[in-house]
C-alpha cells in the first residue's frame, strides 16, 4: 500500500495529528511520501516515514504550474494507491490522477465544496461535519474518522524553566493564537483564580493582543507565553490542568491531548468537545466565552483532588474506548484498501 500525502498546513493541532497518523501508518507497514510547505518545524518528525518534498502552492502564480508538473513526476515515479490531501489548500491542489483513490480530509466545516472537485471521498472528523457536507450537496463518498493523540505521561519540564514555583497550580492551554481559540477568555479566568499560573503554548496573529490583555490585567507574574514547543508533552506533564477554551472547535487534536497526558481537562462546549466529552465524567464543561464559569471550574479542580483523579480516570476510559490510535489508524487503512473505513 502506497500513500501520497499533500499537506500545506503551518503549525498547530492539525499538524500534530498529521505527524501522528503518518508515523502510525509507517509503523504498520504503509509506504508513504509527503509534499509539505518549506521549513516546517515538524518535518523532522516524518522524515523517517518516507521521502518528503517541499513546495509552496499559490492559486494565482506561475509556481502553481511548476509545482503541478513536479507532482506529476512524483506520481509517475511513486505510483501511489492513495492520494490524501489535508485541508482546503491541499485539496485544491489534488491532481486528476486516475490510478489512485483520491481522499481529502476535512478538519473543519466547509463553506462550499469547490476545492474538492478532484476528490472521490471526504473524511470528516465528526458526524456533524459529515452532515454539513451532505447538506452542501456532496454525493460522493463520505467517511467519519476522528483523531487520536500520541500524548502520554512523560518526563515533565522543570517549572523553573518558565519561572513558575514548584508548588504552583498550573493551568495550560495550547494552540494557534487566533480569536476562535478563546485564549483571551482563559486569561480573564486566570485573573479571577487566586494563585493559579497559566502556561500558553503556541503563537499566531493574536499574540500581541493576548500579551496586552495580560498586562492590562496585571498578570505578568502568573502568565507565561512559551511559544511553539516541539516537546509540548513535557509541558503538559508539568502542568496540573489542561484547558480547551475554543469558541469554535470542530474536533481539534487538542481535545484529546490532556487525556493522553493523564491530566484533568476543562473544555468549552464548542462543537467537537461537546461530541467528544461528557461533563463531570471525563471533563468539566463550560459555555463558550463564559469567563466566570471557566474560573469556577479551574478553582474546583484546584481545590478538589478527588475530582481531578475522577476526571483523569474518565478521560483515559474515553480515550481508550473511542479514540485509540489502533482503532483510528485501522479505519484509515481499511479506507485506503477498500474505500470504506468500517469493516
Amino acid at each position: 500500500m502506497k500513500v501520497m500525502h499533500i499537506h500545506f498546513g503551518k503549525e498547530g493541532g492539525a499538524e500534530r495529528f498529521f505527524v501522528n497518523l503518518v508515523n502510525a501508518l509507517h509503523e504498520r507497514g504503509i509506504e508513504q511520501r509527503a509534499l509539505i510547505r518549506p521549513d516546517r518545524s515538524w518535518r523532522k518528525d516524518i522524515e523517517k516515514c518516507g521521502e518528503v518534498y517541499e513546495g509552496t502552492f499559490r492559486r494565482i502564480s506561475l509556481s502553481r504550474f511548476v509545482l503541478s508538473a513536479r507532482m506529476r513526476g512524483i506520481l509517475n515515479d511513486f505510483q501511489p494507491d492513495v492520494i490524501m490531501s489535508w485541508q482546503l489548500r491541499a485539496s485544491r491542489f489534488m491532481p486528476r490522477y486516475k490510478n489512485a483513490r483520491r481522499i481529502s480530509r476535512l478538519g473543519d466545516y466547509p463553506e462550499h465544496l469547490d476545492y474538492y472537485r478532484n476528490s472521490e471521498t471526504l473524511i470528516c472528523i465528526t458526524p456533524d461535519i459529515a452532515r454539513r457536507v451532505r447538506e452542501l450537496g456532496w454525493t460522493r463518498g463520505v467517511e467519519v474518522i476522528a483523531n487520536f493523540t500520541r500524548s502520554a505521561p512523560s518526563t515533565p519540564i522543570a517549572r523553573e524553566a518558565l519561572q513558575t514555583p514548584a508548588d504552583a497550580f498550573v493551568v495550560i492551554g495550547m494552540g494557534r493564537f487566533v480569536k476562535r481559540k478563546g485564549f483571551d477568555v482563559l486569561i480573564k479566568a486566570i485573573a479571577r483564580t487566586k494563585d493559579a499560573y497559566l502556561w500558553l503554548l503556541g503563537d499566531g496573529p493574536e499574540r500581541e493582543n493576548l500579551e496586552k490583555l495580560t498586562d492590562e490585567l496585571g498578570l505578568r507574574d502568573r502568565v507565561r507565553f512559551a511559544g511553539w514547543q516541539t516537546n509540548a508533552y513535557a509541558y503538559l506533564a508539568s502542568a496540573d490542568v489542561f484547558t480547551v477554551t475554543s469558541l469554535h472547535e470542530p474536533l481539534g487534536n487538542v481535545c484529546l491531548e490532556g487525556w493522553g497526558a493523564g491530566k484533568p481537562t476543562i473544555s468549552s462546549r464548542a462543537e467537537g468537545p461537546s461530541w467528544v466529552m461528557s461533563d463531570g465524567k471525563d471533563a468539566l464543561m463550560v459555555d463558550c466565552g463564559d469567563v466566570e464559569g471557566l474560573a469556577k471550574a479551574i478553582a474546583r479542580l484546584r481545590d478538589e483532588p478527588g475530582l481531578r483523579a475522577a476526571l483523569i480516570e474518565g478521560g483515559q476510559h474515553t480515550l481508550t474506548n473511542r479514540f485509540s490510535e489502533e482503532a483510528i489508524t485501522q479505519a484509515y487503512i481499511r479506507l485506503f484498501e477498500t474505500g470504506k473505513s468500517e469493516a
